[in-house]
């Protein structure tokens, strides 16, 4: 039976403050996963949302809150280009975090983007089956989603038969209207999270945003289909991505 799915909406002034909730939430999640059970499991997503958090989390008053060789870091998708690339997304976490914090360089497991699209998926898969050594799902701590206009989230694009993936733990996509490669974690794996979170910022976003915190964009939308089995689900916005300021306050 799965959870409770009603989740929880935090709204800030700007994504200074999305930023600052995200790093309340997750260094608070920290403490609980190191306490009980002497690691903390983080997968990250790309785009440009998460950098403020980053570049927080890099920063004194929250880097010192976090003991870095508890942490073990993955990704929730990865574009298929090496990582110096100006579009990986580990490449934007290790200039804006990695570099400058002290996570041991074994605890930081990326997506090979520089292989082949299948290759590099089928790698990841395998490391996710190594390092969890066990054959069901992988269970993290904390996902940390953004939110495409478009509804998508991770690299599970609308209409992509990644969706209907039940089976892999990690899958190649190919997103024709971006003419990119790319490797995302797949729902099964997403939902099998116990702190899912999405970040979201930006106008653009608002209808989408509503749709799927209705209930509406359910099926329609990727990001309705992230429903944790047992697990907390959580939408940090920003007042523009809650539909506001207007009359009347957020949209949702």
């Amino acid at each position: 039976m799965e959870a409770d799915l009603t989740p929880e909406v935090r709204v800030s002034p700007g994504p200074q403050g999305v930023a600052e909730e995200a790093a309340d939430f997750l260094t608070a999640i920290f403490k609980d996963a190191a306490r009980e059970r002497g690691r903390f499991l983080l997968a990250v997503s790309g785009g440009s949302t998460p950098l403020p958090l980053f570049r927080l989390l890099a920063s004194k008053g929250y880097s010192s809150k976090i003991d870095w060789g508890r942490v073990h870091l993955f990704w929730a998708d990865e574009r298929c280009v090496p990582p110096v690339h100006k579009d990986s997304n580990f490449g934007a976490a290790n200039d804006a975090l990695l570099s400058k914090v002290p996570i041991p360089k074994d605890n930081v497991h990326r997506i090979m983007g520089e292989l082949p699209p299948d290759e590099a998926a089928r790698a990841y898969e395998a490391e996710l089956l190594r390092y969890f050594n066990r054959d069901g799902l992988p269970r993290f701590d904390l996902v940390l989603l953004g939110l495409g206009a478009d509804g998508h989230t991770a690299s599970l694009f609308p209409g992509s038969d990644a969706l209907k993936e039940r089976d892999r733990l990690a899958v190649s996509v190919y997103v024709e209207k971006l003419k990119s490669h790319r490797v995302t974690l797949t729902l099964p794996v997403i939902n099998n999270t116990a702190n899912v979170v999405f970040l979201v910022t930006g106008r653009e976003k608002a209808d989408v945003v509503k749709e799927v915190l209705s209930g509406e964009g359910a099926g329609r939308y990727p990001a309705g289909l992230v429903r944790p089995v047992d697990g907390r689900l959580a939408w940090l916005l920003d007042v523009a991505a809650a539909g506001g300021p207007g009359e009347g306050g957020p949209n949702l």
